[in-house]
């Protein structure tokens, strides 16, 4: 059925193409690059300029410092991000995420390159990359749309040093590291880094420890210079010390990083340490695949070296468990609410997968039913659950008693979610010129 529908998506774009080039309303040597292209693409104003796209074909979603006029467009549905950029770097880039995406490495979606692009003149326009744009995802200036305090930076830099471990160990070397090159999604009560920019990068098998210290150095540079042009605009107090919050990359990174990779040594008698070691990764949010494990020759002295260290370990588990995707700290909160639901219902002695399809069916999926249409468009729904926990348990302190879940969904319904901004949607600029966003 795919493979009939995808000749049918083929044959209708062909179909578009000819009449538009028999229309002369498109170049004919323009050529569209693409793993599976939709038709709508062909609608769009190639012959214009991207920075004078007009209104109707945008989306009104906040936009990240960049070097290159950046676009973003609604298409069949859904949003898109239009870049204007070189034909040779497009192309680098566009086949670099296609490795990152294969590879499972937290990235945009690219969708296709576009190039040949001339203006009704004959005027060469510049190529365009065209990628997915992340749902729910917010560039950096957007989550310091209010005077932020220091720990939202500090989160922030968190979830950069997550990101930069795991492509680093996928041997992704970025060599343009900043916050602007990343988006950020939130994640319970932090935050997840995606990357967005692989123009400079390149992949490698492994990395050597010049280019992951590279990488790490543009990293901490480029942090502090934004950090200081939020505060330049008034959107980090001016008392902050901006130099020790960016040199943070550096610690956080090295300590992922030796945690993960590192050989740990113990003795005979200290066997409980692997367990530890595996238990520790898994805080972290990585599956240990492998273990390399050596011994003296007395057999008194054990080495352990994680050999395959890969992340999502609770999202993997909340995948297998319920089918629900969700990020990585988010997974961690339900399966800690599955353990709960589990103890409280007597299912001690019941499969996992029985616990857990009772579990979506009679607490997660009700409490999400119970958001009203117009409100879903605020967060995403693992978010949601997430914060209401949170509420419910901010209720029980205060009222010192158990709050049953359907009364805090309630309230957390009419008191805290119809203040939060539209995630989903539109962020608009206020008329100071920040991002209208909530912490």
């Amino acid at each position: 059925m795919n493979l009939q529908k995808s000749r049918e998506q083929l044959r209708t774009a062909l179909e578009k193409l000819r009449r538009i080039c028999e229309n002369k309303t498109m170049p004919q040597s323009m050529q569209i690059t693409a793993a599976t292209l939709d038709p709508a693409l062909l609608d769009l104003p190639w012959e214009t300029p991207l920075e004078e796209w007009p209104d109707e074909v945008l989306a009104a979603l906040p936009r990240g410092i960049s070097r290159h006029v950046v676009r973003f467009v609604n298409l069949s549905g859904r949003v898109i991000a239009v870049k204007e950029i070189g034909e040779t770097v497009a192309y680098h880039e566009y086949q670099l995420l296609r490795d990152l995406n294969r590879l499972n490495a937290p990235s945009v979606q690219p969708t296709a390159v576009i190039t040949g692009r001339t203006t009704p003149d004959g005027e060469e326009l510049t190529p365009c990359l065209v990628t997915e744009h992340l749902k729910f995802s917010l560039p950096y200036r957007a989550v310091f749309s209010q005077l932020m305090r220091p720990e939202t930076a500090t989160r922030l830099i968190d979830s950069l040093a997550v990101l930069l471990v795991r492509l680093h160990l996928l041997g992704f070397y970025w060599g343009d590291v900043s916050l602007s090159n990343t988006l950020f999604r939130r994640d319970a009560d932090a935050f997840s880094a995606y990357l967005v920019d692989a123009e400079t990068g390149e992949l490698h098998s492994a990395l050597t420890p010049g280019q992951r210290n590279y990488d790490v150095e543009v990293a901490r540079v480029n942090i502090i210079g934004e950090l200081m042009d939020l505060q330049a605009g008034g959107l980090l107090e001016e008392d902050v010390d901006v130099i020790t919050i960016g040199n943070r990359i550096e610690e956080r990174y090295h300590q992922l990083w030796e945690e993960l990779t590192a050989e740990e040594t113990f003795y005979n008698g200290e066997r409980w340490r692997v367990s530890a070691k595996i238990k520790r990764l898994n805080e972290l949010g990585f599956d240990v695949g492998e273990l390399t494990m050596s011994t003296d020759l007395d057999g008194t002295r054990i080495v352990l070296q994680p050999k395959v260290v890969d992340a999502g370990h609770h999202h993997r588990q909340i995948m297998r468990l319920t089918g629900l995707d969700v990020e990585e700290r988010q997974a961690r909160r339900m399966l800690n609410d599955l353990k709960t639901y589990r103890a409280i219902n007597g299912l001690n002695h019941e499969a996992d997968e029985i616990v857990a399809h009772r579990w979506l069916a009679e607490v997660f999926e009700p409490t999400i039913r119970a958001v009203p249409p117009h409100f879903r468009a605020k967060l995403e729904p693992a978010q949601i659950f997430h914060e209401i926990l949170d509420h419910r348990w901010y209720l029980a302190q205060q009222q010192s008693r158990d709050v049953p879940l359907n009364e805090a969904t309630q309230s957390y319904l009419e008191n805290v979610l119809p203040s939060r901004p539209d995630e989903a949607r539109y962020l608009e600029l206020d008329p100071t010129g920040t991002f209208s966003l909530d912490d």
